[in-house]
């Protein structure tokens, strides 16, 4: 009788064990991924490769893009986390198939990681600040079925903000980049590093919503600074560097103004539209699903709303060609900031249209600006 107890009592701490440890690893994967994710496609135990097969893709990947780790265990621990995002990775192939998801340049770190160097949109809704105004109402008939700024020149290099959170800046610096070329048939590059240094414009309706260099910024406050300092000077003037620096702006630079800014409606007629007559906009996205991507239509089928990249619209398309879900896709195309070897040689392209209803957030924040002639001393 005695023995049976113990055995009994053996069993019962063996499957607490087993309870508590699949607690604690439950508990980890919620932290790391977006728990909606977990929901709709569950675990991927079936999916764990061995330890040969992870160490042969990890050094691809190291080759591929140039990593280097300071220590045996550090390239143990990234080696680990890269193992965790294929897993990742073929969690988002199956919420969206009508994209490419996989090995990208940020698969060795963690998302709370790559939230931190690679994001930085402030306030994660539509802005509401004092200065700006809801864009007029455009007419749509007649839009063209696709539109591409890039084929009519308005749209600069695509650029690579490194591990700062200073996208709000780029894709203001591009909207106007875009606007000045209307407004003057000229196309300059112009400073996000200027935005870094010196723009601590807030937002009076969003206490968190206050441009901070590489901690993250609002393309509307930063609009909003760039009326107020007189305008912008070109990277060649101010050139990045990936951190927060002491302001050097030098008024005389300036090469670019902001006439007006407006924020668009959510409907994705007035966007087009807006885009078409005013040249690319800044938007906001929710980016969950950029860190795998690489390339086609990126069309989840569960995606947040809550806002954390900014980025630049620059056209659109009618018909993405989707086998797996829809034959034809309509799609937005957007410039991104992490250099040309991510995604589609930078950019990145996410559905629209009736099935797409906002998808990740893409029509929430969207603003557009315009330009006054200045001409350089």
């Amino acid at each position: 009788m005695a023995r049976h107890r113990l055995l009994l009592a053996a069993l019962l701490l063996l499957l607490s064990s087993a309870v508590l440890s699949s607690s604690s690893a439950s508990a980890e994967r919620e932290e790391e991924e977006d728990p909606l994710i977990e929901q709709v496609v569950g675990g991927d135990d079936d999916e764990l490769m061995s330890e040969l097969e992870a160490e042969a893709h990890f050094a691809s990947f190291e080759r591929r893009f140039g990593k280097a780790y300071g220590d045996a265990g550090e390239r143990a621990y990234r080696m680990s986390v890269f193992s965790a995002n294929l897993r990742r990775a073929r969690r988002h192939q199956r919420l969206d198939p009508t994209a490419e998801h996989g090995v990208t340049k940020f698969s060795d770190l963690t998302p709370a990681e790559f939230r931190d160097r690679f994001l930085g949109l402030r306030g994660g809704g539509r802005p509401n600040l004092a200065g700006s105004r809801d864009a007029p109402i455009l007419p749509t008939d007649g839009l063209p079925a696709d539109f591409d700024w890039r084929e009519h020149g308005a749209v600069g290099p695509v650029k690579d903000q490194g591990s700062c959170g200073s996208c709000w800046s780029f894709s203001t610096s591009g909207a106007l980049e875009g606007a000045h070329f209307l407004a003057t048939g000229k196309l300059e590059v112009l400073s996000e590093q200027q935005m870094v240094d010196c723009d601590h414009e807030c937002d009076p309706s969003e206490s968190r919503a206050c441009d901070s260099g590489c901690n993250g910024g609002l393309m509307t406050t930063a609009f909003s600074y760039l009326m107020k300092s007189g305008g912008l000077q070109t990277e060649k003037d101010y050139p990045y560097v990936g951190r927060e620096n002491t302001c050097k702006f030098d008024k005389s630079k300036i090469v670019a103004q902001v006439k007006n800014f407006s924020v668009v409606s959510v409907n994705e007629d007035q966007i087009a539209a807006n885009l078409v007559k005013h040249g690319p906009l800044a938007i906001g996205i929710n980016a969950a699903f950029m860190q795998t991507y690489i390339g086609g239509v990126s069309c989840p089928f569960i995606c947040g709303k809550h806002l954390d990249h900014g980025v630049l619209l620059v056209g659109y398309g009618s018909a993405g060609y989707t086998p797996i879900r829809f034959k034809d896709m309509p799609y937005w195309i957007i410039k991104n900031s992490w250099g040309e070897n991510w995604g589609e040689h930078g950019y990145y392209k996410i559905c629209r249209g009736p099935r797409a209803h906002n998808k990740c957030g893409v029509d929430s924040m969207v603003s557009t600006v315009t330009a006054i002639h200045t001409k350089k001393e």
